[in-house]
């Protein structure tokens, strides 16, 4: 077995983590994949942001009570 030697430098402030290989091979694996957003929907999601920060936005519970009225009136 091969000994080394890390820099104190480098293992300052819980800046080094040591795994063994498989199980750091498993963790890329089940990362979440980085996806680029395209101009369109950076747009959409800025547009969303300031209608949130308006106020224009509604509630879980105000959704679930607007939709509990709309299957009534179906019957």
């Amino acid at each position: 077995m091969s000994t080394i030697t890390i820099p104190k430098k480098l293992a300052q402030n819980d800046d080094l983590v040591v795994l063994p290989r498989r199980e750091y091979e498993d963790l890329l694996e089940r990362q979440i994949p980085t996806i680029t957003l395209s101009a369109k929907e950076k747009k959409a999601i800025e547009r969303g942001r300031k209608e949130i920060a308006r106020g224009e936005f509604v509630t879980l519970s105000e959704l679930k009570h607007e939709l509990r009225g709309l299957r009534r009136k179906k019957r």
